[in-house]
């Protein structure tokens, strides 16, 4: 039989609690609880929805910047043309080019975490797909990472700003925060990234649009959100 931890055992009967549907502050209260890790660990919030997402009308993709930050900065590389190179590093970029950029990730570079791209430069980032699409790197005018406005765009990037989007089982995960957050932080980030995914509900979704709601750190099993 194996042995359960104190932690385990801990996660065990907080998790119980969990598994009924909490208001957004109780359900960040009852998270804070779990016992800590050895590292600040990660929040993030699983948003399950009524939606088809074989349908082009009701996928959701987008960004956004969470009124208290995530507590992360990110990697952000720019395609852009040399006119533009030097402000894309300026704003945060760690490498910025076009056809030399393309051509050293196709060389199996990846060290990155977000690309931005002027809409000009798709053309060359277009050769990309099968390097950046599988890890979902690739730059969209829906995620706010294809813009003429690039010095923005990495710096918000690159001070935290987050990509969401909803896989082939209708759910929407993304980082609200980190558990080192104050309650009233991470309260404050799940009820605006809430907010946000019920704004964008697709017209053709009828009835109830988010059907689950949930938080968990990188270490803790999850707790439910009443929504």
């Amino acid at each position: 039989m194996p042995r359960i931890t104190k932690r385990q055992k801990a996660n065990l009967e907080i998790a119980t609690k969990g598994k009924m549907p909490h208001s957004v502050p109780e359900a960040v209260k009852l998270l804070k609880t779990y016992p800590a890790a050895k590292f600040d660990q990660t929040v993030e919030v699983a948003v399950h929805l009524s939606i088809d997402p074989r349908q082009a009308d009701q996928q959701l993709r987008g960004s956004v910047s969470m009124p208290k930050g995530v507590g992360r900065s990110a990697k952000v590389i720019c395609f852009c043309g040399k006119d533009k190179e030097d402000a894309a590093k300026a704003a945060g970029a760690i490498e910025a080019g076009s056809e030399e950029l393309v051509k050293k990730i196709e060389g199996g570079w990846l060290d990155f975490d977000v690309a931005i791209a002027s809409p000009d430069m798709m053309r060359f980032v277009g050769k990309l797909g099968r390097q950046l699409g599988p890890k979902g790197l690739m730059p969209s005018p829906k995620a706010g990472t294809v813009t003429p406005d690039i010095e923005t765009a990495v710096a918000e990037f690159a001070a935290g700003k987050v990509e969401y989007r909803n896989d082939d089982g209708g759910n929407i995960h993304c980082i609200v925060g980190k558990i080192s957050f104050s309650e009233e932080d991470l309260t404050e980030n799940l009820n605006f990234f809430i907010n946000l995914i019920s704004k964008a509900r697709p017209a053709a979704v009828k009835g109830e649009f988010i059907k689950n709601c949930s938080i968990s750190a990188t270490m803790t099993p999850s707790v439910k959100v009443a929504t």
